[in-house]
């Protein structure tokens, strides 16, 4: 199964720019052009909004604020709350069967009633119709009932503790019946019928537009709608647009660079920056099957080596967090690892692994490190690598950055093309387990090379096979005591700085 490229429904280091200020040189107030309706700019262009095949960013974002699921979470928060369910699942004995209340007096947008049959219509559908993202729950579920009007049932075909987050994401929402049908691989690309704040009432190439839905079962938006106009790709025309009052909100994606100067402005009072902690993360995926990186201590001199502080400082501009584990540290089981065990830009460590490793100035140790072209953060972080190497090291390491067009790099990041990569991880839901098991878990070893055939670290590129994780991930994937969990995820977080098939970075 390919998991590349991922999505999430909430972000990191998320900023929002919008132009409401209280300071008499301010811009227009937000809104105030157009009687309440606010005008959100945006690079991202979305694929599709129907949400049982929606799994990229830019389709996700606009679904969820179309939508409400069974549960979700506060801005820059991991803790479950519910939404269309009234209550957190009971769960039987065995760990096998959800039980969830949902809500009464909800409306989808076309009027239709809300309840456990419609609910259980819209899981049903995410799963039978094959899209993108029904691998969330089809390999989980196995039966889906509503067992009365406002309850419904869910059956796992095995534990799994992580469950009651994959029903907040967007993709799971609740849609109209009357709207849609279950068809393997037939899609409703260009209409919303749910039951959240706004409705859809235009879908077009470069604009969207969403209106506050006037009998709404939840607190109502502040304003009459929302206009989203799509600067696909461009930065640069998002973020000339924002400075000159064209649009109110700038909103994924602009530069680290111009984002610096966005907030300079903000601090002058020319408008307003919000920004909050998330939990989408950048690595550095490793090739266990390629030299020099096949050699255990070639990988721990690369985490040695990586220098998070000064790469915020100078890629990011203040506006990452160095990240120490694979888990993000926005989750208690997270534990500083990777700074306990090599630190920031531990040059000794370095030269002492490499030589250990066999390797000098007069025989370097050589590393290709590969990227999407069209990231820039990715681009300076390789470049930054390299040129610290060249600075640091003597010539007993060289790094080598190379690059490729988006669509090719993730199409051949599983086919043990490229010794290393710089990947950004979108998680799917926001439990510990989705920034584990599509790492490290491989069910399937190559016999031939000792690495990974078929699973979550062939998909992303790393080949690492390791029992002994395996074991540690489906363990803390059947246990429901929380403290028992963490002490399992020390044991993986302690085991990936012995193995290291990757290096957290931000």
């Amino acid at each position: 199964m390919n998991r590349w490229p991922h999505i999430s429904s909430i972000s990191v280091a998320l900023l929002l720019i919008t132009g409401c200020a209280p300071s008499s040189n301010a811009r227009t107030t937000v809104g105030s052009k157009d009687r309440g309706i606010i005008t959100v700019g945006t690079t991202q262009k979305p694929r599709t909004l129907d949400p049982a095949d929606a799994y990229e960013l830019r389709s996700i974002a606009l679904i969820r604020n179309l939508s409400d699921r069974l549960y979700t979470y506060d801005p820059g928060s991991t803790e479950l709350k519910p939404q269309l369910a009234t209550a957190l699942p009971k769960l039987s004995a065995d760990g096998l069967t959800y039980t969830i209340p949902l809500r009464t007096g909800v409306l989808f947008h076309d009027g239709t009633p809300f309840n456990a049959a419609a609910m259980a219509f819209s899981l049903n559908r995410f799963i039978q119709n094959k899209g993108k993202p029904s691998f969330l729950l089809s390999e989980r579920v196995d039966k889906i009932t509503a067992t009365s009007p406002n309850e419904l049932t869910i059956k796992l075909k095995k534990p799994f503790a992580a469950f009651p987050s994959m029903l907040a994401f967007p993709g799971t929402c609740a849609l109209s019946p009357k709207a849609y049908k279950i068809k393997a691989n037939e899609f409703e690309a260009n209409i919303f019928v749910g039951t959240g704040p706004y409705t859809l009432t235009e879908y077009g190439t470069d604009r969207v537009k969403l209106t506050a839905f006037d009998r709404y079962w939840g607190a109502k938006p502040l304003n009459r709608g929302v206009n989203v106009q799509i600067f696909n790709n461009n930065s640069a025309n998002l973020y000339n647009s924002f400075r000159t009052g064209a649009v109110d909100v700038a909103f994924q994606s602009l530069e680290p660079d111009q984002v610096k100067v966005l907030e300079a402005g903000a601090k002058a009072g020319d408008w307003q920056s919000i920004a909050i902690d998330g939990s989408v993360t950048s690595y550095l995926i490793l090739n266990v099957l390629q030299k020099p990186l096949n050699n255990p201590l070639v990988r721990q001199a690369l985490a040695a080596l990586v220098d998070r502080p000064t790469i915020n400082e100078r890629v990011l501009y203040g506006q990452g967090k160095p990240l120490y584990s694979i888990v993000p540290d926005t989750f208690a089981v997270s534990q500083p690892v990777f700074k306990n065990a090599y630190g920031d830009g531990n040059i000794p460590k370095v030269k002492q692994l490499l030589t250990q490793a066999g390797f000098s100035p007069q025989k370097p140790a050589v590393v290709e490190i590969w990227y999407p072209s069209g990231s820039t953060s990715r681009r300076l972080t390789a470049g930054f690598l390299r040129a610290y190497a060249q600075k640091k090291l003597g010539g007993i390491l060289e790094i080598k950055p190379n690059t490729i067009e988006s669509a090719s790099f993730f199409k051949y990041a599983s086919k043990n093309v490229y010794p290393s990569t710089l990947q950004d991880w979108y998680p799917d839901f926001l439990d510990p387990d989705n920034f584990v098991q599509p790492f490290l878990e491989c069910p399937k070893q190559d016999k031939e090379n000792k690495g990974c055939k078929e699973g979550g670290t062939q998909s992303q590129g790393s080949f690492y096979y390791s029992d002994r994780m395996n074991q540690l991930i489906a363990a803390q994937g059947k246990e429901a005591d929380p403290t028992k969990r963490k002490k399992i995820y020390a044991d993986i977080q302690t085991k990936l700085i012995e193995d290291v098939p990757l290096i957290p970075l931000w």
